[in-house]
């Protein structure tokens, strides 16, 4: 009689994270679709409501400090860090940029990483989970493209296998618990703000207005400006950098987007820590990254390296 060999720990890790299945369920395309419509209706009520006097700087404030840290959090964490490994920090700062992303509410880190992994795969062809051109190139077809790659993709059915595509951060029991604590970090997003606003005008009035604009409108600008960069920077800008795909610079995306417009080169050299690599490109994502590097908290980071950069210019085609 033989008996098998008792599982790894990092065996275990995978086993317990299957952080949603292969295949979205109904009752997950419910909740994604009230994540999605209800910030979208505070937004439309934004301007009657600050007409209406219900706006304050208190507000504002909130609002800009939860849309920068949540921002920067998918942006340098999700993006730059879990996906293309563009340097390596310590673990606090490894925490702690998965849960600011996590609570900028859009899915967990593991789900994210797997799905921006095969875009990158087969971005703008077949297997691209989310291209603009993935029904022609007629107006008619680029129009549901570009819906397709700017959000309808989130309800397709089928997933993104994360155990094909994230391996390395299911094996990560630090990522593994954040990715499962996904609901509690949404929650902790959603309530921040109305806490501080109460506490700061210690009233009723200011916990709503601050919940109002600095989670619902919070919550939706950040969305609709990160699914951006799959619909928009994938169907007009500048293409200065050779890719394989019809990923290009949209500059007027730059500040909102903290950087991840410049997305043309982001494809054409995916590991770099700094996608604005050309004067006047602002990326305060690679600023931040820049005084944690400076502050001794990361390391190894992948700076842009101006022979490579220069090679991968169109003008320098032969």
């Amino acid at each position: 009689m033989t008996t098998s060999a008792p599982p790894l720990a990092a065996d275990l890790v995978v086993a317990d994270a299957t952080l949603g299945g292969d295949i979205q369920s109904r009752k997950e395309q419910i909740a994604l679709g009230a994540f999605i419509v209800v910030p979208f209706l505070a937004v439309l009520a934004a301007v009657p409501i600050a007409w209406g006097g219900w706006l304050s700087w208190t507000d504002l404030a909130i609002m800009a400090a939860m849309y920068w840290l949540t921002g920067h959090g998918i942006t340098i964490g999700y993006h730059r860090l879990f996906t293309h490994k563009s340097f390596k920090p310590n673990r606090f700062v490894k925490n702690t940029l998965a849960i600011l992303g996590s609570m900028a509410i859009q899915g967990p880190v593991v789900r994210w990483v797997a799905d921006h992994r095969k875009h990158h795969k087969f971005s703008d062809r077949d297997g691209d989970p989310h291209s603009p051109w993935k029904y022609g190139t007629s107006l008619r077809a680029l129009w549901k493209g570009f819906w397709h790659a700017h959000m309808m993709w989130l309800f397709d059915e089928e997933q993104t296998p994360q155990r094909k595509y994230a391996p390395d951060l299911m094996s990560d029991p630090d990522i593994v618990r954040i990715s499962r604590g996904f609901f509690g970090f949404v929650l902790v997003s959603l309530l921040l703000p109305a806490v501080l606003g109460g506490l700061i005008t210690w009233s009723w009035q200011g916990a709503l207005t601050a919940f109002f604009w600095g989670s619902l409108v919070r919550v939706s600008l950040l969305h609709h400006v990160t699914w951006s960069i799959n619909s928009i920077c994938h169907t007009i800008g500048d293409r200065p950098f050779v890719s394989r795909d019809k990923s290009a610079n949209v500059w007027w995306l730059a500040i909102p987007s903290m950087g991840e417009s410049w997305h043309n080169l982001h494809h054409a050299d995916p590991t770099c820590a700094r996608h604005g690599v050309m004067r006047g490109q602002v990326d305060t994502s690679a600023r931040v990254i820049w005084a944690l590097e400076k502050v001794g908290w990361v390391h190894d980071v992948r700076w842009p390296v101006r022979d490579r950069i220069q090679s991968k210019l169109v003008v320098n085609q032969a």
